[in-house]
């Protein structure tokens, strides 16, 4: 079955989408994950799996490159997780996001290295499309519940807390 560019963008583009919408609940109740870091990581998984299913090209995947592909996948998830850094004592993560983008940097190259350059272009577009709209949107829904937090009171605004207080418990996200 030979897809084509519609067939591509639309399931690349559900994957994203789908991901991206429970990045964006997670966003909402506080947690140190969000649309850009899930929906980056179900376009990681769609990219793959497509490749995987010979949907694009009718070809069949030899063990030895489905071997290698899972060797990547494997390892390149230790180099990933060296990108995360916990502060404040373990209460605020950063690098999710950018450990997304070293999982999907992976899914790309094997999928450059396949040759398949539907999936390439379109991989690469909503990439580009999570990375720049993915916070604005977080923003925007942020503002539509009246910065509410898991439905109590807004959080406090960032910036320097006042003398004697003490920070929130639990990790926050970038813009709260």
């Amino acid at each position: 079955m030979d897809l084509g560019l519609s067939e591509v963008v639309l399931r690349l583009g559900v994957a994203t989408a789908a991901a991206g919408a429970v990045g964006l609940n997670r966003d909402l109740h506080g947690k140190p994950i969000g649309v850009r870091t899930l929906g980056l990581v179900g376009l990681s998984a769609a990219t793959v799996v497509l490749l995987a299913d010979g949907g694009v090209i009718h070809a069949v995947m030899s063990d030895a490159t489905s071997r290698v592909v899972q060797g990547i996948l494997t390892g390149i998830g230790f180099l990933g997780a060296g990108v995360i850094v916990h502060r404040e004592h373990g209460k605020r993560i950063h690098g999710l996001t950018s450990a997304a983008c070293v999982w999907l940097t992976a899914c790309i190259g094997i999928v450059c290295g396949a040759g398949q350059w539907r999936i390439v272009l379109v991989a690469g577009a909503l990439t580009a499309l999570v990375l720049l709209l993915g916070r604005p949107v977080e923003r925007l829904f942020h503002r539509a519940s009246h910065g509410k937090h898991n439905g109590d009171a807004a959080p406090p605004a960032p910036g320097p807390a006042p003398p004697g207080s003490q920070p929130a418990p639990g990790p926050r996200q970038p813009g709260e």
